[in-house]
């Protein structure tokens, strides 16, 4: 009776990893990689490490906690993709009521971590990121290219990392977030392309629908706006050449992930869109570097 029981949570709480994705890290990567910018930049190099403790965590229990109310959102579309017809909402594993109290468990973690900050800005901050976290999945019924928001959603971290580090969120702040914008749009659009077909038959807006034959195109064009948006945000804040060679890195990156689109294969599509986490750490390491050894030991 007990093995029993036992077996049975094991396979809930199987289920619930599935639906907040920690089987598939790249979504808490991608989430990162921006705060850490942001971190590092707002604090010169030098982030308080219970900060950026916090923000780690609290990067994984909002990933999660979006994750799991993307499939609450769509769980009438998903049965009809073939990508997600097996998620557990979709498949009807976790009942919708399970997925808002996983979904409410894991908002109040992450509320929780936020208070030892004690800051007003921070608390509007948090408020705001929530609201673009559980607004973003309805987007897809009307937005012709959703990924701009989701853009916004995955940087909100980069405002936050400023507030907690400063108490403020300069200009700065808001330029690399618009960065993080087009980033988005490009490894996202990488994404939409592999689920068009199953996108166009079931109504879903996607920025791979929108920019149709330009899609390529159009995710090239993404890549260079977000790096040179990063780049002027890393030159106005005195970084030099480790700041520059992880640019150049990132760019590198890029012209590889447009090799293996140009030909709108699917599975290289969503090679290219996982690939992405080497290119928002290829831009983190030359902030890091940059602070480390040009300012640390000049």
């Amino acid at each position: 009776m007990a093995a029993a029981a036992s077996g049975k949570w094991r396979e809930r709480i199987d289920l619930y990893r599935r639906l907040m994705r920690l089987d598939k890290p790249i979504g808490i990567l991608l989430l990162l990689w921006p705060t850490l910018w942001g971190l590092w930049l707002a604090a010169r190099g030098q982030p308080d490490l219970r900060v950026v403790a916090i923000f780690v965590l609290g990067t994984v229990l909002m990933r999660s906690a979006g994750c799991v109310i993307n499939d609450l959102a769509d769980r009438d579309f998903d049965p009809h993709v073939a990508r997600t017809r097996h998620r557990p909402l979709a498949a009807g594993r976790v009942s919708p009521r399970e997925a808002l109290l996983l979904f409410a468990g894991l908002v109040g973690c992450a509320a929780l971590l936020v208070l030892p900050l004690r800051s007003w800005l921070m608390a509007g901050l948090c408020a705001a990121a929530l609201a673009l976290a559980v607004s973003y999945p309805f987007t897809k019924r009307f937005l012709a290219v959703p990924q701009a928001y989701l853009g916004i959603a995955f940087g909100f971290g980069i405002p936050l990392a400023y507030a907690a580090q400063l108490g403020r969120v300069p200009p700065e702040a808001w330029w690399l977030l618009l960065g993080n914008v087009f980033w988005a749009i490009a490894y996202d659009t990488e994404y939409a392309m592999v689920d068009r077909a199953d996108d166009l038959k079931i109504g879903i807006r996607t920025s791979a629908i929108t920019f149709g034959r330009a899609d390529v195109a159009a995710v090239v064009c993404c890549y260079v706006l977000a790096l040179l948006i990063v780049g002027l945000v890393g030159q106005r804040a005195g970084l030099g050449q480790f700041f520059g060679l992880g640019l150049l890195g990132a760019a590198a990156i890029a012209v590889y992930h447009y090799r293996l689109i140009r030909a709108r294969e699917p599975d290289r599509c969503f090679k290219a869109f996982l690939h992405n986490n080497w290119l928002g750490a290829s831009v983190f390491a030359g902030i890091a570097l940059d602070y480390l050894f040009a300012k640390g030991f000049s």
